[in-house]
């Protein structure tokens, strides 16, 4: 069964979902916005019986403490920092494969790039690493990349939203009963806590950043040929099939399903999903 735990890492608490064995290989699941490791509440059970799973929720996310943004920086890199001390100092991890999601994407390419012999493999789900996998999604927030202000904040304010919330959730699904809304709830509730939005402006302002580690994150890809599973709703309006297809032209070998479903699969897709994991890295 999964187990619900906490650690102290540099005086915060981060809190993680923790199953299976721990002479299983290692997985690593890393959430993206609006989310928290509750997004892998279905995916942990089913595997469990060949891995051993961690989930952590990320500094601000979740269960894990929410310092302010006056008393911590919210950006990709210490959030990277924070996941990377936890799972290699506090968990003793030296082997694992990450599976990344949205802005587990740069949290895990940090830690893998940093890492590299530490990585047993990697399954990507709406993850990007490539300039092309920016979609429309993204519109909103450009202008307040280039210009931060009290006007250009406002439309990214929007993806802080209830109905964005739920939108993420299901835009792109083909059958729009089979999305639990407790999904979309716990995340709301999560991104209403008072003082979390100034958090998560931070780090859409802050995601621009994850553009500038693209060509190391290749070059890891290129030198060391992880073994790589892509499973990628291709009706998400914010990372497109073509980011999903450039994996390809670095890790050749890796396996590409293109899902018909949005930007959270697993809502509609866990079962697929997990089976695929457990051929590719079992």
């Amino acid at each position: 069964m999964t187990t619900f735990q906490q650690a102290t890492v540099r005086g915060l608490k981060v809190f993680y979902r923790e199953a299976g064995s721990s002479s299983s290989p290692t997985i690593v699941l890393l959430h993206g916005f609006p989310s928290s490791s509750h997004m892998f509440r279905d995916l942990i059970p089913k595997l469990a019986e060949k891995f051993h799973v961690i989930a952590p929720d990320y500094i601000g996310f979740g269960y894990s403490d929410m310092p302010s943004v006056s008393e911590f920086e919210y950006t990709f890199d210490r959030l990277a920092d924070y996941t990377e001390e936890l799972l290699f100092n506090v968990l003793g991890l030296n082997k694992f494969s990450i599976y990344v999601q949205d802005y587990g994407a740069p949290v895990g390419y940090r830690i893998a790039y940093r890492h590299q012999d530490a990585i047993e493999g990697i399954v990507v789900q709406n993850g990007n690493a490539y300039a092309e996998g920016i979609g429309s999604g993204f519109d909103a927030m450009k202008p307040f990349w280039s210009n931060r202000n009290a006007e250009t904040e406002k439309p990214v304010r929007g993806l802080l939203t209830k109905e964005t919330t739920i939108f993420q959730y299901t835009h792109g699904v083909k059958d729009i009963s089979r999305i639990n809304p407790d999904s979309y709830t716990v995340d709301q509730f999560f991104i209403d806590r008072p003082g979390n939005d100034a958090i998560q402006l931070n780090l859409l302002h802050n995601y621009q950043s994850n553009l500038t580690h693209y060509d190391e994150w290749h070059e890891f890809f290129r030198s060391r040929q992880p073994k790589t599973l892509i499973v990628w709703g291709k009706n998400d309006p914010f990372f497109t099939v073509e980011g999903a297809k450039a994996y390809l032209r670095d890790i050749p070998a890796a396996q590409l399903h293109l899902l018909d479903t949005g930007h959270f699969a697993l809502e509609d897709s866990v079962d697929f999903i997990a089976q695929e994991i457990t051929k590719v890295l079992g």
